[in-house]
């Protein structure tokens, strides 16, 4: 089969939906399936900026990308848009690629030029509904109220639910927003898997990369670690980690906190941190090449996840299939993740009892062990092993719907 994945965000954009594209098109290359990944062209500086080298990357990918010319957007530093004037270059190369299928994941220009090549060659298209724009939007753009915003948001969304053949939901909640919406159709629940690489070990890379990070930050070495890995942004809830800390060392001196990650809230952040006094206690990496999160994940002690906007919380099953325990607010992606107390706790966003459940991982043993056994468990449900049939499963659902849909439009016309 092939498969043209349709994407707004992809590296070096690094956040859910480039790590979902990329994940899926290498399982289905696995499997023997062909896959096109449009997407855009990005800047040098951001390629730099970003650690990525999008040359090598490129050419070295199992799979054909078709990075698609691009301008800056206002009201994002990060995020690019597809000039428009590109249809005619998308429509040649879609065409020598001949998809059987069109898989959007996003909504925004790349999106909506999928849509048109599904129309415009009568091809299938799933569509995984990945961001709840109506929460995000107001992260961005800051002049227009936050209720046109959500509206805006939702109807952004719905113009791709309707018209999809299969519409596929990352997590239970999304799924429901999906009825929300006003779509009564079926949704398939397909979370993003974490592909087998990046839970490899290496002891020799181990002892160059803790080399590297005790020698840049002195002050880690001996501490107990709480450890976060995302993209740092500001709707995440980052500095409720520093209440955390905090509560933590009046029991546990010892303990330090870890930000593991890059993005526009970093510098921040970073201010918030010292002027909470903790400038000896809380460390910045930056961003880390994803295969290599393994090695903090191995090193920490917990995984301390206080998003209250996640969509998929990648991140913790990443944590989870590396034997760390978790504690993170019980919403959104967190709660489909977790589903309960699985592999770690899953709080309400309070202080005080976040903090109890982290102390508890912290002083008792065989409770940490207990949890980081349960989590290698409960983390294999989301290898992309596990989970790319499942979507070659929707593929073949939807060709196989539009075919009987043409069937029906030619019984009609005799």
């Amino acid at each position: 089969m092939k498969i043209a994945m349709f994407t707004d965000a992809y590296f070096p954009r690094i956040n859910g939906v480039s790590v979902s594209v990329h994940s899926f098109a290498e399982g289905l290359c696995k499997l023997g399936h062909e896959v096109c990944v449009v997407c855009l062209e990005y800047t040098e500086e951001q390629q730099k900026s970003s650690f990525f080298d999008e040359k090598s990357n490129d050419e070295k990918s199992p799979f054909k990308i078709l990075r698609i010319p691009s301008a800056w957007i206002a009201f994002s530093r990060e995020d690019r848009m597809a000039r428009l004037d590109k249809w005619n270059f998308i429509k040649k190369s879609m065409d020598e690629f001949a998809p059987d299928v069109i898989h959007i994941n996003s909504e925004w220009t790349i999106g909506y030029f999928g849509i048109i090549y599904s129309r415009h060659r009568h091809v299938p298209f799933v569509f995984t509904f990945h961001t709840l724009w109506e929460d995000y939007l107001s992260n961005y753009i800051h002049f227009l109220p936050t209720r046109g915003l959500k509206k805006i948001g939702m109807e952004l969304v719905r113009f791709y639910l309707k018209r999809a053949d299969i519409i596929i939901a990352p997590t239970k909640q999304i799924a429901e927003v999906v009825e929300r919406y006003g779509i009564k159709r079926k949704v398939e629940i397909i979370p993003t898997g974490i592909p087998d690489s990046k839970i490899v070990y290496n002891e020799k890379k181990a002892k160059l990369v803790y080399s590297t990070l005790f020698k840049k930050f002195p002050g880690l070495k001996g501490k107990k670690i709480l450890l976060f890995v995302g993209r740092i942004v500001k709707e995440k809830n980052l500095s409720f980690l520093f209440n955390v800390l905090k509560n933590v060392q009046a029991e546990i001196p010892k303990a330090a906190l870890l930000f593991v990650g890059g993005g526009p809230y970093l510098d921040e952040l970073k201010q918030i941190s010292e002027s909470r006094g903790l400038k000896n206690s809380v460390f910045f990496t930056g961003y880390i090449e994803g295969n290599d999160l393994i090695y903090f994940y191995r090193l920490a002690s917990v995984f301390t996840f206080p998003s209250k906007t996640e969509t998929q919380g990648l991140v913790t099953v990443e944590a989870m299939l590396s034997g760390l325990p978790v504690v993170a607010i019980g919403e959104m992606g967190t709660a489909d993740v977790m589903q309960g107390d699985n592999g770690g706790f899953m709080v309400k966003d309070d202080t005080d009892e976040f903090t109890q459940k982290t102390l508890a991982l912290l002083k008792d043993k065989k409770l940490h062990k207990e949890k980081s056994e349960q989590a290698l468990e409960w983390g294999i449900k989301w290898k992309i092993s596990s989970l790319t049939p499942r979507l070659i499963e929707c593929y073949q659902n939807a060709l196989s719907m539009r075919s009987q849909h043409s069937k029906k439009e030619n019984t009609s016309d005799r």
